[in-house]
């Protein structure tokens, strides 16, 4: 394993250890359940949008370590982000995830650990499950939670 290979686990160990963000957020507007019915994995993302940033955002669920660190970065990465800038970090992490991407996720910080993903199509949907339930979030109307599935 390389260094960087190395430092990548790491990154996601630590974040499936001690998720950042994780816990309930009684004040949320937005919010939605994600599950993937094929290994488990579960979200509910909730999220304070004022006006048209995203003030607060919190995960709850259980899954796999990458889907835990994936949530648990996903949320740090788009704190007070606006929806635009949200949805654009989002299409930009899934098409690292991909495999994708040109780049491979220079520009995008410590979600550059996600770059391996693509080469086990079965864990693109545990990265990305978080990410497409944030969407269905900022999609969904005030107060009315909304439903993903990543079958």
């Amino acid at each position: 394993m390389t260094d960087l290979q190395e430092l990548y686990q790491s990154v996601i160990l630590d974040h499936n250890r001690k998720p950042r963000n994780f816990g309930a957020l009684p004040e949320a507007n937005r919010e939605a359940d994600g599950k993937n019915p094929l290994c488990g994995d579960e979200v509910h993302v909730a999220l304070v949008l004022q006006g048209d940033t995203i003030t607060d955002v919190r995960f709850t669920g259980h899954g796999c370590a990458i889907s835990k660190a994936s949530a648990s970065l996903m949320t740090a990465a788009v704190k007070g982000k606006t929806r635009a800038e949200a949805e654009a970090l989002f299409e930009r992490f899934h098409t690292l995830v991909l495999g994708k991407d040109a780049d491979a996720g220079k520009d995008l910080g410590q979600l550059v650990v996600f770059s391996g993903v693509s080469r086990f199509p079965v864990r693109v949907k545990c990265a990305s499950l978080a990410w497409h339930t944030l969407k269905a979030a900022l999609e969904s109307e005030a107060s009315d939670p909304a439903a993903v599935s990543t079958e």
